[in-house]
């Protein structure tokens, strides 16, 4: 797929006729070319040759590809050292805040992602045509993008001018430049919007060396499916990564690439965690409604295709004895699987099945296991993720294995052993008797959820296990590139977090499930949001994240990200005398958490807050209140004493 459909010096444009140009354009064009499209490049290619007529230089690209995120940019003007981007609105007089918003994404999407950007001036231009004259400012962000310029169809070269009179460089190698490594981090609802539409996940995540290993992941996998399939085995695969690796891309991009009915080996994504499916479903139902004549209703139906609640999943194996139509399963947050007590109790009083005795994993197994010839079953891990009363961690799936299902292939992350996924349970004995191969390519090491640091959840993992010298050190290596802030003050915490974000960029107010006594400052942790609105909604939507009024906890977000997170650091989880305590409101007071499991999920609760966001995060740390005992200052000076101490500067 060519990464735009014209690009050329602009004497050479400005030589041609516009017929020609169009020419190129609709031939390039590999989507539906459609009457109103046509009209918009023709009134480009005429205003950009009347504006453009009197530069004695420069390259000319129209609808130059930007694959994180689907989009093309309509323009790109290379000249004197400054990547000029356009967006035209045809025949708009007034200039909406959608379609800035819609270029300055451009302009943040090559400054992060296109190597050949990365150190350029970028200036991006709304173009409403017929939109009166404005006096635009020449004010440039530190990482020398400009803020939003706004023309008309008469004054985009005169703004063109005055930007290159006052900023030019030396001439940009556009050969170079339109070849660039583009090496994106696409966001996981991004990623399955662009998944969905048929993209390669080459084409939508980074290249580089520190992020190879998704890929090889992937490839590792098809080639364990063509073996069962081949040799009619069936295979448990386990994949292990630190939160923001990309488990949950690796298991799109597996589930797209093997939804194959003709090939008998339909796929499916199934995850216990329904915010991340509601809004995964609801975005990709969006997206296709938008772009097709599909309602709907129908859109949504075919997204659950693909994406599914392991629920649903389940139910159907009680209501028939067949086998399931997918040969291949991918299962996110595996550890989130239910233990037996769980699972049973569940089924014994929600589906009145009296005589139910399994675990989740063993049921899931079991279900699979119907198939005659051959099947795969994916188990996406995360490390320190178990956040829920009844969440079996791996030793359900091992136990279910062992016990039941031994003939089954087991292909193990060499990962696997360490003990945010094993624990506390001596590693081997997990493995003792099971037919296991140990792949080092099933681990995903590198965080490509903050594509600014890479570290950021090592730094997190440091913080909350209290190696304060180790966290600070790596804080150090990462505070130029991943923002982080702390605040006693919520108003100052917002006001620092909407001015921090760009574009589109999604920020949102997120805390524990557990942090009750926020509320006392405004923070209301149990107030239940709408994901779907929250998520994907924009910035004039009250239900939105935007409006940093509703509170998503670790379970509404867990698995999900935002570009800036204002993270609603509460008492239950405290800093005091060089350790962490584990508190739960009860009734009208604070009490100790002695039961060890509920302090490992209160923990990873913590651990989800501080790695969901992509780009930077403010802590907000209450200064408490003397007259009210559920509140006090001590409950929050320890904590913000600890992270002082790491480094974190204060807004």
């Amino acid at each position: 797929m060519k990464r735009s459909f014209f690009s050329d010096e602009l004497s050479v444009f400005l030589r041609k006729s516009s017929n020609e140009i169009l020419g190129e354009i609709t031939n390039n064009n590999i989507f539906n070319l459609k009457d109103t499209q046509k009209r918009a490049w023709i009134q480009q290619i005429l205003i950009l040759k009347d504006q453009l007529s009197s530069f004695n230089e420069g390259r000319i690209i129209f609808e130059y590809v930007i694959p994180r995120i689907g989009r093309r940019i309509d323009n790109v003007f290379i000249h004197k050292g400054i990547i000029f981007l356009f967006e035209f609105k045809a025949g708009e007089n007034e200039h909406k805040k959608h379609a800035i918003d819609q270029v300055m994404d451009y302009a943040l999407d090559l400054k992060n992602f296109h190597q050949k950007s990365i150190d350029k001036i970028i200036a991006p231009i709304e173009v409403s045509t017929k939109a009166q004259n404005i006096i635009n400012k020449l004010d440039k962000y530190g990482d020398n993008i400009f803020k939003p310029l706004l023309c008309n169809e008469y004054d985009l070269g005169k703004v063109i001018k005055d930007v290159a009179g006052k900023f030019g460089r030396e001439q940009i190698n556009t050969t170079l430049w339109e070849n660039s490594i583009y090496m994106p981090t696409p966001t996981i609802i991004e990623a399955a919007q662009a998944l969905y539409k048929g993209h390669n996940v080459k084409e939508i995540s980074r290249s580089d060396s520190g992020a190879t290993n998704l890929n090889e992941t992937t490839s590792r996998i098809n080639k364990i499916i063509e073996k069962a399939k081949n040799d009619k085995i069936k295979a448990i695969c386990f994949i292990t990564g630190v939160p923001g690796a990309g488990k949950t891309l690796a298991g799109l991009n597996i589930a797209n690439e093997r939804h194959k009915f003709d090939e008998n080996e339909h796929a499916v994504f199934l995850s216990g965690n329904g915010p991340l499916v509601d809004v995964l479903q609801e975005a990709l139902a969006r997206n296709q409604k938008k772009e097709s004549n599909i309602s709907k209703k129908d859109a949504i139906r075919k997204a659950k295709s693909f994406i599914q609640i392991i629920h649903h999943f389940r139910d159907e194996a009680l209501i028939s004895e067949k086998p399931p139509t997918e040969k291949v399963v991918i299962f996110d947050e595996a550890q989130r699987a239910w233990t037996r007590e769980q699972t049973t109790s569940f089924m014994q009083r929600k589906k009145a099945i009296p005589d139910f005795d399994m675990s989740e994993p063993e049921f899931l197994i079991s279900y699979m296991d119907r198939h005659v010839d051959w099947a795969v079953i994916i188990c996406l891990i995360g490390g320190g993720q178990e956040i829920n009363t009844g969440e079996a961690g791996l030793k359900e799936w091992f136990s279910a294995i062992k016990e039941y299902h031994n003939d089954w292939r087991v292909f193990v992350s060499d990962r696997i052993t360490y003990n945010e996924y094993t624990r506390g349970e001596k590693p081997y004995e997990l493995f003792k008797e099971m037919n296991v191969s140990f792949i080092k390519e099933l681990h995903l090491a590198v965080s490509l959820r903050s594509f600014r640091a890479e570290k950021v959840s090592e730094f997190v993992k440091a913080v909350l296990d209290e190696k304060k010298d180790e966290a600070k050190k790596i804080y150090s290596g990462i505070n130029r590139k991943f923002k982080i802030k702390i605040s006693r003050n919520l108003d100052k915490a917002k006001d620092w977090i909407r001015s921090e974000a760009r574009g589109t960029e999604r920020y949102g107010l997120i805390a524990s499930s557990k942090a009750i006594r926020l509320k006392n400052n405004g923070i209301w942790v149990k107030n239940k949001i709408d994901a779907k609105m929250w998520f994907l909604n924009n910035r004039l939507d009250v239900r939105s994240s935007f409006y940093l009024e509703d509170t998503a906890t670790e379970f509404d977000i867990q698995g999900l990200e935002l570009d800036w997170a204002l993270v609603a650091w509460g008492g239950d989880y405290r800093f005091s005398n060089r350790h962490f305590k584990y508190k739960s409101f009860k009734g009208s007071k604070w009490q100790n958490i002695r039961n060890e499991t509920d302090k490992i999920y209160l923990k990873n609760a913590y651990r989800v807050l501080l790695t969901r966001a992509r780009q930077g995060m403010v802590i907000y740390i209450p200064k408490g209140n003397e007259t009210d005992e559920t509140a006090l200052p001590e409950f929050y000076n320890g904590t913000y004493n600890y992270l002082k101490e790491i480094g974190i500067e204060e807004l």
